[in-house]
């Protein structure tokens, strides 16, 4: 007997909503049973009942391939089962935002409503992703095509403000419209974030971000800001949230068996925000945090965190900052920590920095005049100083080690060692104890000078030669600079081998320290194995130092992640110390 089956109303809409307006008629029709199939004989199903009266004879098993039709009647009930669960929880959600005040829950309710037969089956969702390369959306195929083409969109609009006058930004009257934009560049704010696609669980997501909120994120003056929970990063932005959770894994023993994971994720969120048009300020907190830590990603992430900063136009807040705007007030403090970081990697690389000098650099120090300002603000603008005299060294002297320094420079290089004097005896005694990191906020001022005096004396060295070939000579002046070098680089050893304070912080200070402490290291030991007949030196005692140095790290090193930057400057130091040439 034939059994042809009718499409059920909910298939209909589900073809109509594809555009197809009339359901053609199914002819694919159920005529036998898998048995009689096979063996090619007339099969007798009484009113389509299983099993067949040839089955039931001889006892065999008796049963009906599905047609395409029974699968698409399945597909739409997934479908609408799943739809009215939503409109449930939605509801549910409604209410109890309604009850406890919570207009964060209440915003969800904002999101376009999912109509009947817009969610596709597990299977056309995968389907559709490997035949095409991108994520399957079903209202994709309804549009038109010239909807469905971005390029054939108009974009950019000219606009006039009228309430402006003629004096304003000049691309202010070359607006984009409001659907421009390229294909799949939501904001990653409208991303599921790593918690709620199951690839770490909730409680270890409260315990990465305890680890990072309650502690590394204090060594960096805050970049959280107002975040002071899981559930308030969660909303704000899923990079953020990612970029916390892999941070603290990073820094946690517990837990850092999740780096991997986080980190994996992190990268693809920083890839699909690259091309985004839609990033809020959240997402270039969670830009920044991955640029101070990650050392693989650092200089892409924090040429990102600037593009997008000068995109929402951060630069800007200082001026309602100095009138006792909030909202002006965290723009101007999150660009100086994109300041600050873009400096960071700009010294250290030798890369001219991405983010400008102007107004807002020039008046960091009245931020710390308006209402909102705290003592996390004061080690931040401490910071924007130092980074700022740092700029101009970079400026003046450039990347070129090879080309000795003209006497006639000399004068500026004083005066950015004196700028660097002055800098540390304002700063140096501003600080209390923090109750999250502890003495850091004072000790670091000391620890960041030695660095600056470090960079800018080894400037004294560059483009003169060894004397191991023949006895090289410096001036006087270039003497006394490249002896303050020395002076700074063993500073800097001296404090990681007797105060275990700091070395405690180790594990949680930027990449900038890590990389820093390589180049004290790596400085002294060429000095004293290449250079110590050009300066009054005593090699002995650097090279014990240098030693000291490198048991240290060795110790410090033996808790921390194996991805962690200091664990592999730490291996390499001890192989270069045993292949340095004695003196």
């Amino acid at each position: 007997m034939d059994i042809e089956l009718a499409s059920p109303p909910a298939v209909s809409a589900l073809r109509e909503s594809f555009g197809d307006r009339k359901p053609p008629d199914i002819t694919r029709k159920i005529t036998a049973c898998v048995a009689c199939r096979k063996q090619k004989v007339k099969c007798h199903m009484r009113e389509g009942q299983m099993p067949c009266s040839r089955c039931k004879k001889r006892g065999l098993p008796c049963s009906v391939n599905r047609s395409l039709q029974t699968l698409l009647e399945d597909d739409v009930t997934w479908k609408g089962a799943v739809v009215q669960k939503m409109r449930r929880l939605e509801e549910a959600v409604a209410k109890i935002a309604a009850k406890v005040d919570m207009p964060e829950l209440q915003s969800l309710q904002a999101a376009p409503e999912i109509q009947d037969g817009s969610l596709g089956s597990p299977v056309e969702a995968i389907n559709e992703e490997v035949t095409t390369g991108e994520p399957s959306t079903s209202s994709q195929a309804s549009q038109p095509k010239d909807k469905q083409n971005p390029e054939q969109q108009q974009t950019w609009e000219v606009v006039m403000d009228p309430r402006g006058g003629p004096a304003s930004i000049p691309a202010s009257c070359v607006s984009e419209s409001g659907n421009a934009g390229p294909p799949n560049s939501a904001s990653t704010a409208r991303r599921p974030e790593l918690i709620s696609t199951g690839l770490i669980s909730l409680r270890q997501a409260v315990a990465l971000f305890e680890t990072y909120h309650l502690r590394l994120d204090h060594f960096l003056y805050r970049i959280l800001g107002d975040h002071i929970s899981l559930d308030s990063v969660r909303i704000a932005s899923p990079l953020l949230t990612t970029a916390v959770c892999t941070v603290a894994a990073l820094h946690s023993q517990s837990l850092g068996h999740l780096f991997e994971t986080c980190y994996g994720e992190y990268k693809n969120l920083v890839a699909a925000q690259t091309f985004s048009r839609h990033v809020n300020e959240d997402d270039i907190r969670g830009l920044c945090i991955g640029a101070f830590w990650l050392h693989e990603l650092s200089w892409v992430l924090i040429g990102n965190a600037v593009r997008v900063a000068s995109e929402v136009n951060l630069h800007s807040g200082i001026y309602k900052a100095l009138k006792g705007d909030r909202d002006g007030y965290l723009q101007a403090r999150l660009y100086y920590l994109v300041y600050v970081c873009d400096h960071h990697f700009s010294i250290a690389y030798g890369r001219p920095p991405m983010s400008r000098e102007g107004f807002i650099i020039e008046s960091a120090s009245l931020l710390l005049e308006t209402k909102h300002a705290t003592e996390d603000d004061a080690r931040l603008i401490s910071q924007v100083k130092e980074w700022s005299i740092l700029g101009r060294v970079f400026d003046n002297f450039g990347v070129d080690v090879d080309t000795p320094i003209a006497p006639q420079t000399l004068p500026q290089l004083r005066r950015c060692s004196i700028s660097l004097d002055t800098w540390f005896a304002d700063w140096n005694d501003s600080f209390k104890v923090n109750r999250n990191v502890g003495n850091y906020p004072q000790k670091g001022v000391g620890f960041h000078f030695h660095f600056a005096k470090l960079y800018l004396c080894s400037h004294a060295f560059r483009g003169i030669p060894s004397s191991e070939s023949a006895p090289q000579y410096m001036s006087p002046e270039l003497e006394e600079i490249a002896n303050a070098g020395v002076l700074s680089a063993m500073s800097i050893l001296r404090v990681i081998v007797n105060d275990a304070e700091f070395r405690s912080f180790m594990n949680g200070l930027p990449l900038y320290f890590d990389t820093m402490l390589a180049f004290a290291v790596v400085f002294l030991l060429k000095v004293a194995t290449k250079y110590a007949s050009m300066i009054r030196i005593d090699t002995g005692k650097i090279l014990s130092l240098v030693t000291e140095t490198v048991a240290a790290l060795r110790d410090i090193t033996q808790s921390m992640h194996e991805h962690h930057l200091l664990v592999v400057i730490s291996e390499g130091l001890e192989r270069l110390l045993r292949t340095a040439p004695s003196v």
